[in-house]
């Protein structure tokens, strides 16, 4: 089988770490000054609150799940329970909290659960929706859901996103999700490694797979991003695609279910 993970040796924690603090300290400043968080995101249904009520439950949720792994299974039935509905059902709990609380509570979750990643072993394992996780595939992880759902913000308040290195973390996971992807679309994954050649905001290259590849893509880290994490449709970016799966995989791709 084709192993098409995430190289975890690249995730280091003292850069990937300080970069998940970072880039939720950005969002906070951000929403912090704008006191009206009903206005509607590019999200189906979902406000500024929802977005933000989204991101400290999830926080809340990996705190859970390191600490206490038996009382996270009460997550897990409830998810369960509710099936496709259950992110809007819990966005609409948090959203309904007033701003002031919702705003601490997402700030006192952050700051616990980098105190948490910071201190486990990297290679701890712990329950997670579906599967076993470790800090060092949850860090990029948060920071993939922060940058996508601030996206959303900033969006929202016609503020500028500006792209920096931290999006290697979001590439890696996007390029990580091939299998993820074709497995959702319910095709079968490509038989062969993909060639990925993103230009990074620094202008540098990043690359993924063989520089053999017969089937490759070539864009920018940014518009990559975007694509995988479905805030942007294919051709509103400058993504190519050198070879049929390639450009299935450019259709489809994502880095969650």
């Amino acid at each position: 089988m084709l192993d098409y993970g995430l190289d975890l040796s690249e995730v280091k924690r003292d850069i990937a770490l300080p970069d998940l603090i970072i880039e939720g300290r950005e969002l906070d400043d951000l929403v912090s000054a704008h006191p009206d968080w009903t206005m509607p995101t590019p999200a189906a249904g979902w406000t500024i609150a929802h977005q933000i009520a989204h991101l400290a439950a999830a926080d809340a949720n990996v705190l859970n799940a390191l600490h206490d792994p038996q009382a996270f299974e009460g997550e897990l039935k409830r998810a369960d329970a509710d099936g496709p509905a259950h992110a809007d059902l819990v966005a609409v709990e948090g959203a309904a909290l007033p701003r002031s609380e919702l705003l601490h509570r997402w700030r006192t979750g952050r700051t616990e659960l980098a105190a948490a990643l910071g201190d486990i072993p990297l290679t701890h394992e712990f329950p997670w929706y579906g599967s076993q996780l470790t800090p060092q595939l949850m860090i990029p992880l948060r920071l993939m859901e922060t940058w996508a759902h601030g996206q959303d913000i900033y969006d929202t308040l016609g503020a500028t996103h500006a792209p920096t290195s931290r999006l290697r973390h979001v590439a890696a996971l996007g390029v990580a999700g091939v299998p993820l992807s074709f497995y959702a679309a319910e095709l079968p994954t490509p038989p062969t490694l993909f060639r990925v050649e993103l230009t990074a905001p620094s202008g540098d290259t990043w690359t993924w797979g063989p520089e053999d590849a017969e089937q490759r893509v070539h864009g920018t880290a940014l518009d990559f991003c975007l694509r995988v994490t479905h805030r942007s449709p294919l051709g509103s970016t400058d993504l190519t695609a050198v070879g049929p799966d390639a450009q299935k995989w450019l259709e489809v791709a994502r880095v969650f279910l």
